[in-house]
């Protein structure tokens, strides 16, 4: 049975053309996928409809052979987590306080049971957050926020990490740190589906590319496949070029 399979997906939007156009694809074990593509290529209306928020216009998405649109909202949200891209400004709560909202779906009350808490210690030392006890999230940085939101999506205990652009704001070291904390996961069991527009460090990091289009997906595949130059071009409308360092490294750049 495969992990999350999407076939032959449709999503429209109401006098609009259509925003995903038949798209078909399978996860069979924990990946970190790339989701790259131009802006309107169907990103994030993708991610919206692997959440549950969106119904597909036609086809269909599964998790473990279950349909999405008729699972219990609370199962849905106990093995997908969704972390849009919009990090929420001015929340009043301390960063244990953000992360615990990723127990929402496990509610049986009005306060935290044990195995709340231990959902909630796992993720500050999955995310590497422990030295940022205490301190109200309002009072972080971009990355440290960003953090902050992968450990909720954590506590929430989801198998399946649905993140909307989530190095778009950070600096250089915080985006390399996130990444390595995607990596990470995949490694620990989870199904990473990330949507990004830092195509080198999704070259680097990720085991395989959605590249969209025009709401269609136009690769699926290892990056070296899937982000051929030719290809890359053709939707991005600027060259591209793969390199190789004196060690060995492949990487990616663009631009003449």
């Amino acid at each position: 049975m495969s992990l999350l399979s999407i076939h032959d997906v449709s999503y429209s939007y109401p006098g609009r053309p259509a925003a995903l156009t038949g798209m078909t694809a399978t996860v069979t074990r924990p990946e970190v996928i790339a989701i790259a593509g131009p802006n309107g290529a169907g990103k994030s209306t993708l991610l919206d409809i692997l959440a549950g928020q969106k119904a597909p216009t036609s086809g269909s998405c599964r998790i473990q052979g279950e349909e999405i649109q008729s699972m219990d909202r609370k199962d849905l949200c106990r093995r997908v987590a969704h972390i849009p891209q919009t990090i929420p400004a001015d929340v009043p709560f301390t960063m244990e306080e953000v992360i615990l909202t990723g127990r929402i779906p496990y509610g049986r009350g009005l306060y935290e049971n044990e195995d709340d808490m231990a959902a909630m210690e796992e993720a500050i030392r999955s995310a590497r957050l422990d030295t940022f006890r205490g301190r109200p999230f309002s009072g972080l940085s971009g990355g440290e926020k960003q953090r902050v939101l992968v450990a909720a999506a954590l506590c929430q205990q989801s198998k399946i990490l649905l993140l909307d652009e989530p190095g778009a704001h950070l600096d250089p070291e915080n985006e390399a740190q996130l990444w390595e904390l995607l990596t990470d996961l995949r490694d620990s069991g989870h199904l990473v589906l990330v949507v990004t527009h830092h195509l080198a460090l999704a070259a680097q990091n990720a085991n395989r590319i959605w590249l969209l289009d025009g709401g269609r997906l136009v690769a699926d595949a290892g990056p070296l496949e899937a982000m051929r130059p030719d290809a890359l071009e053709h939707v991005f409308h600027v060259p591209f070029h793969w390199h190789q360092s004196a060690e060995g490294r492949v990487f990616l750049t663009y631009g003449r």
